[in-house]
């Protein structure tokens, strides 16, 4: 798993702190910045985060690169609904060989590793099968309607891989591309680095945390799951049970982050 920072509202701290500014003091738009020190921005932040206005923080917005997850996890992902995501097709893309992703716990298993690992090849197999006998079918069809064979042979294949997608699992490797504005981070950051979050995505959240910390720390100082970022958990009976070890965790990771 990868997970890249590609871009950020410039100066992100300081544009929350100016909406911040324009919503509490008569300053006109050409204003807002002046004297916004460092210190005058962090306790900008603060303040919004300590009375829940967070609407400020929606106008400055993080672009990540995601690659080598899976489509299970993509799948998660994508649940949120408001954010940019840009991924992988398996529609336009052949998945001929296609890199898979194995859980911990199958790939620790060695009887378990085994049977994943002879799926994944019956289904790599059944795939190219699918592709190649499809393939050859729209081809001939296109042919036969009059289209020359170089354009036959390419509209067919793009046919077949869309068709063919349908046995693919949802180990299958991807890329996505992901934009969120820091209000929908704070949301997913809640979800999903909470220990109940399924292990992969969980592992996408904390990644992407960390890059945020290191651009936006005074903002991102407050983030994480609910227990850390709202001081208590929502999960009723489903807890984890295990608050002041996810909270020593959260405080440890951001030092780390402060200090680097």
């Amino acid at each position: 798993m990868n997970v890249t920072l590609l871009a950020h509202t410039p100066e992100p701290e300081k544009i929350a702190a100016s909406a911040a500014k324009l919503c509490y003091s008569s300053s006109d738009i050409g204003s807002i910045r002046d004297n916004l020190t460092e210190e005058k921005t962090r306790n900008f932040i603060d303040m919004l985060v300590s009375v829940g206005h967070e609407s400020v923080m929606e106008h400055v917005s993080f672009t990540f690169g995601i690659e080598g997850i899976s489509r299970a996890c993509s799948h998660q992902l994508v649940r949120h609904r408001i954010a940019s995501y840009s991924q992988k097709s398996q529609r336009y893309v052949n998945e001929n060989e296609f890199e898979y992703i194995t859980p911990p716990e199958i790939e620790q298993n060695i009887e378990a590793k085994k049977e994943f690992e002879s799926v994944i090849y019956e289904i790599t197999e059944s795939y190219s099968r699918i592709v190649n006998l499809l393939t050859e079918s729209h081809k001939e069809k296109f042919i036969a309607d009059g289209m020359d064979e170089k354009s036959a042979l390419s509209k067919a294949r793009k046919l077949a891989n869309e068709d063919a997608r349908f046995i693919l699992p949802n180990a299958c490797e991807t890329k996505i591309v992901v934009t969120m504005n820091v209000r929908s981070l704070f949301n997913f950051f809640r979800h999903r680095c909470c220990n109940r979050a399924q292990w992969e995505i969980r592992a996408v959240a904390n990644e992407m945390l960390k890059l945020c910390l290191q651009t936006a720390p005074n903002i991102f100082r407050y983030a994480g799951p609910s227990c850390v970022a709202e001081g208590k958990c929502p999960e009723g009976k489903m807890t984890c049970g295990k608050i002041n070890e996810v909270r020593e965790y959260f405080s440890n990771f951001k030092k780390q982050e402060y200090n680097d």
